[in-house]
């Protein structure tokens, strides 16, 4: 048996500002080497990590012309619901997204959470479970939801595909996320991950194997995306595990679709707010949280001229009314 894994594809109509070329134009030729590489690998079924759409409530254009594309695999697609995907980080709106649409249309086929797919070919025969992104999927009380504690005795391999932050290493403070090393004692033989862009690639616990190859295009213009190639895995499953990362040929390399000047606009706006926060943390004592006072303290501290001090109320003013159901 061999699987396709890709993940976080991101699709969508317009191009971010920071890309230089026709993003939508780049989705589809990334799509139909795609529906090559599973031709020529002979692939039997594609596993997606979610974010299939870059929104719940993308165009019927887009999703048209992108579904006759996932049409051509010619294989099973089988999905977990990303962030992007539902609306309000709720699973439960799936029949009211695009993703939801081309599950009843029979494009592709959604996990369901505590559903148990079962896959079969030459003998092999493979169980396999999804966890849809949430708003607290990482949060530690929840970390069951990246664990598969039960498999069948008839089954020779499991796979649990999970939409969520897991990570090889520790990230940024603030940020919610699992660590690979706090579910090493999962039962599940390949944990498929997707919403970290960047990935982290293969790596290989106690005969386990933790898989994630990056989003299939970059649309944030950190560093890290400008080094990274987009890739997909691919998985066969025999009498052992063999995995295989493959960089894709319509992507070009970083410098060439990502903007530096953007980049760069990015980093200097964001030193930018971090000095002005340590200048603030420095200044003001945030005792009260009321916001009037909170800008006045502000204001004082900056020597803000009287006429903005009052424009800022008044349009503080008016928001405020206007969450009291006034409208002006």
């Amino acid at each position: 048996m061999r699987l396709l894994f890709i993940t976080d594809t991101h699709i969508r109509g317009t191009t971010p500002k920071n890309r230089k070329d026709n993003l939508p134009e780049t989705l589809e030729k990334k799509f139909k080497e795609i529906a090559k590489i599973i031709e020529d690998y002979d692939i039997d079924y594609v596993l997606h990590g979610g974010d299939l759409f870059d929104r719940p409530d993308i165009s019927v254009s887009i999703v048209a012309n992108f579904a006759s594309i996932l049409n051509e695999f010619k294989v099973p697609i089988f999905i977990v619901c990303g962030n992007h995907d539902i609306y309000g980080h709720n699973p439960s709106t799936i029949n009211r997204t695009m993703l939801g649409l081309l599950d009843t249309l029979k494009v592709v086929r959604i996990i369901n959470r505590n559903e148990i797919i079962y896959l079969n070919k030459n003998g092999i025969k493979v169980q396999l479970t999804g966890q849809p992104y949430t708003y607290n999927i990482d949060n530690p009380s929840n970390i069951s939801d990246y664990i598969i504690k039960d498999i069948s005795e008839d089954v020779d391999y499991a796979i649990h595909m999970v939409h969520g932050m897991l990570l090889n290493r520790p990230f940024i403070k603030g940020i919610p996320y699992t660590l690979i090393d706090h579910i090493k004692d999962t039962k599940a033989h390949i944990t498929l991950s997707g919403h970290y862009h960047t990935g982290y690639g293969i790596i290989k616990v106690d005969d386990k194997y933790f898989i994630n190859p990056g989003s299939l295009i970059r649309v944030t213009n950190s560093l890290a995306e400008i080094e990274r190639m987009p890739k997909i895995a691919i998985i066969d499953l025999e009498s052992s595990i063999n995995v295989e990362l493959i960089e894709l040929k319509a992507a070009s390399e970083g410098e060439e679709v990502l903007d530096r000047e953007e980049i760069e606009n990015h980093i200097f706006k964001s030193e930018r707010l971090f000095e002005f926060k340590q200048s603030i943390d420095a200044a003001v004592n945030f005792e009260k949280l009321e916001i009037n006072e909170i800008l006045m303290e502000v204001s004082n501290t900056e020597g803000v001229c009287e006429e903005v001090k009052l424009e800022a109320l008044k349009r503080i003013s008016h928001s405020q009314m206007k969450n009291l159901g006034d409208e002006f």
